[in-house]
């Protein structure tokens, strides 16, 4: 029997989801993939997985699933929530951002997400889902990608590519996600004269606040209303993710991985791919605001960011057995600032 996880609750909105779907926007297929491309890949890096490998991207409330496999390894990242694994009649709880073996018959949970709208659920080889336009990305507005077309359901049946002993010990990484500290960096245009001065400066200065209008396609923001100046209908023209369309409510709409590739109306900026994770996380009702920076800007801060992450990738360490002492980070660090003698005051 090929190794898999069996779903016994399939979560609020769980998908199978990759980095993406690309080449194919000429055509009207979206990119898809995964929100938060961070959190996907440290899940892959630490299940041993390339990082484009299909991994479960969870929304909201996580799924439960039963391991029917020999060994395999998970990892749970983009939130702060610990993974809950119950195997031979006791549960423990793993925190985030660590590797975890797991044997036959283990029981896994994500539970509610208390402090992000999307995590990661990676397994060591990836999920063996048959790609379609290069991709396993589940693209549930087309019906197709990752399980039929749909997100998980109870009884689904998540084929694994490998059924082995994961080689090595199980990693951590130091939490490396960035909070959603209400700033989102954007670059200003395409189509900026649509838009008077004061609209501009009226969408820089104001705490937008997310709506429950949220989902993989877009967030709707509510705040003041943004005026145009030349009407809200263009010549359809495309899109990119992040895109910040201005309809005629004047409420701007942040555009993400389902969205559409062509669009009428106005685009006030576009957020840079370095804040797009942080979109991904972005829950209802919380405020963000945006700063404008320039295209150059955006390419220093997408290198920094992810020169930082595979700093973190690389300095990965070893999970230790309960109550083990880590020598090597005790020897690493210095404990002693200087030698003083019982004698001295």
């Amino acid at each position: 029997m090929m190794a898999s996880l069996i779903v016994h609750q399939p979560g609020l909105y769980t998908t199978v989801q990759d980095a993406g779907r690309y080449g194919h926007q000429r055509f009207g297929v979206p990119l898809a993939g995964a929100l938060d491309l961070e959190s996907f890949w440290l899940a892959n890096a630490l299940v041993g997985n390339p990082w484009n490998d299909a991994a479960l991207e969870v929304r909201m409330l996580g799924p439960v699933l039963e391991v029917c496999a020999d060994a395999v390894r998970l990892a749970l990242t983009g939130t702060k929530c610990p993974l809950k694994i119950a195997r031979a009649g006791r549960e423990e709880r793993v925190p985030a951002y660590q590797g975890i073996t797991v044997e036959r018959g283990a029981m896994v949970t994500v539970p509610p997400l208390t402090d992000s709208a999307n995590a990661y659920l990676a397994v060591s080889g990836g999920l063996a889902v048959p790609p379609i336009l290069g991709s396993a990305s589940t693209l549930t507005r087309a019906g197709f990608g990752g399980i039929d077309g749909r997100a998980l359901a109870s009884g689904d049946v998540l084929h694994l590519h490998d059924d082995c002993e994961p080689d090595g010990p199980d990693l951590q990484l130091r939490d490396d996600v960035l909070a959603l500290n209400g700033r989102i960096r954007v670059v200003l245009g395409p189509q900026l004269d649509y838009f008077s001065s004061a609209s501009i400066d009226t969408f820089l200065q104001t705490d937008w606040e997310i709506s429950n209008d949220a989902d993989r396609m877009g967030i709707r923001l509510v705040g003041p209303q943004l005026e145009h100046t030349r009407g809200f209908n263009i010549a359809s023209d495309g899109i990119a993710t992040g895109s910040i369309q201005v309809p005629g409510s004047g409420q701007p709409i942040i555009l993400l991985a389902d969205r559409q590739t062509t669009g009428g109306y106005p685009k006030i900026a576009t957020v840079i791919s370095t804040d797009l994770p942080l979109l991904g996380r972005a829950r209802p009702g919380e405020r963000l605001r945006f700063e404008s920076v320039s295209a150059d800007r955006a390419i220093e801060l997408r290198r920094e960011r992810w020169a930082r992450l595979r700093h973190n990738v690389a300095r990965a360490t070893p999970v230790l057995a309960e109550r083990a002492i880590n020598m090597d980070a005790l020897q690493g660090e210095n404990l002693v600032s200087g030698v003083w003698s019982s004698g001295d005051d």
